[in-house]
């Protein structure tokens, strides 16, 4: 995997969603971590959100963002954990075309490194909805940073070779 500096950048316009029944636009550090390393890398920040951990909810927001032809992709932090109130899967897939098991499983494995077993707690998944990409990380300042810095850096960059996300957004609603 690597970088093609002689293609160009092509930056996308992404939404992030935090789920969380507790926090606030002040103490919001993961969507922070979030917004702040999509805007280094040079993607545009479409949309921000906290909406509580309820699955309906969750779902109508992501519709509306969804249905937005300037959100390109959604970014989700929180409740995808074992409790009760952990929703965000489910949201995800009141809405879905399709999934991307590849995302969760590659997460689980970063994580591996730095939680060992407890990995197995997280139910971070992704998938493809009316054109548009979710991904939903565990709300931890910790796994947004593995999941953007380890995966979403590099599929959300039209550079990144062999392939990536951007590549085949063009062809992401064909029948």
């Amino acid at each position: 995997m690597a970088i093609d500096e002689s293609l160009a950048f092509v930056p996308i316009n992404i939404a992030v969603l935090t789920v969380s029944d507790t926090r606030t636009p002040d103490d919001d550090t993961s969507g922070d971590i979030l917004v702040e390393r999509m805007h280094k890398k040079g993607h545009l920040l479409a949309a921000r959100a906290i909406i509580r951990d309820d699955a309906e909810m969750l779902a109508e927001g992501l519709r509306k963002w969804i249905d937005d032809p300037r959100v390109d992709a959604i970014i989700c932090t929180g409740g995808t954990g074992l409790t009760g109130r952990d929703v965000t899967p489910e949201a995800l897939d009141a809405v879905k075309d399709k999934d991307i098991p590849g995302f969760g499983e590659m997460f689980r494995w970063i994580s591996w490194e730095s939680i060992g077993s407890s990995t197995i707690q997280s139910r971070a998944c992704a998938v493809l909805a009316g054109g548009t990409y979710i991904f939903a990380l565990p709300g931890s300042n910790g796994a947004v940073r593995d999941g953007w810095d380890r995966i979403l850096s590099d599929q959300l960059d039209s550079r990144n070779r062999p392939c990536n996300f951007i590549d085949l957004m063009p062809r992401l609603r064909e029948a």
